[in-house]
């Protein structure tokens, strides 16, 4: 997948930019100057796209508003689908939002983390071996995964693993909870830990982007919440 041109030529474009910046930061940093590389870089993209969270966090409060109005409907039509139907789109229309607004941004996010994904999975970019992957942090190739390592290397894979556990539990508590009549509402509240899971899977240096990536949405949603719940609220 990942040798498919476009792709590829991406890839090839992250890869000199983490390449840059590692050779920025190993005059004052050393070895982990690619491990830092890896998080700008990861923060530096997530930057660009604030405004594609910005819409994504708009689409979650139009639907917490609406919410009530859509269990109504619910309620009274529930045996009547079509007027139902008829009901929601009126309803959508009339608010000007819709049940897949919150979709469409995540969606236009995905090339990008694809990509980012593909600079930390392929061992080959450009025809040459990705050299970041034979970067190390405290000792530990950026390449290695879990399963690879042991003795006092697991450690690095542990505090990697401690970090996304704080992060998904910080995740939970400021995400707004499901209603509880939502079907599978408990598996939803336990999404964010997933991340744990990934990390322990993926070379290292795909564990630290997802880390930076999920304390950036936090914090971003977070954030984004409290100043547009300000703006739009009553």
């Amino acid at each position: 997948m990942y040798s498919f041109p476009p792709l590829a030529a991406a890839i090839g474009v992250l890869y000199t930019a983490v390449n840059t910046l590692t050779t920025a930061f190993t005059p004052l940093l050393g070895p982990a100057s690619a491990a830092v590389a890896i998080v700008t870089l990861t923060m530096a993209i997530r930057a660009v796209l604030v405004p594609l969270g910005v819409a994504q966090v708009r689409s979650e409060l139009a639907r917490a508003a609406l919410a009530p109005t859509l269990r109504e409907l619910q309620r009274k039509y529930r045996n009547n689908p079509q007027r139902l139907r008829r009901e929601l789109t009126t309803l959508y229309q009339r608010e000007g939002t819709s049940p897949l607004a919150g979709c469409l941004p995540a969606l236009a996010q995905a090339p990008v983390v694809m990509v980012l994904y593909g600079l930390f999975l392929t061992a080959e970019v450009g025809g040459q071996a990705n050299a970041l992957l034979t970067s190390t942090l405290a000792g530990v190739p950026l390449g290695a995964r879990l399963l690879e390592v042991a003795g006092v290397d697991l450690l690095v894979f542990a505090a990697l693993g401690a970090a996304l556990i704080g992060v998904a539990a910080l995740t939970r508590w400021l995400a707004p909870a499901p209603p509880t009549d939502t079907p599978g509402a408990g598996v939803v509240r336990l999404l964010p830990f997933g991340t744990v899971l990934v990390a322990a899977i993926v070379p290292l240096a795909a564990g630290l982007y997802v880390l930076t990536t999920t304390a950036w949405t936090v914090t971003e949603r977070s954030l984004l919440r409290r100043v547009l719940a300000r703006k739009h609220g009553p």
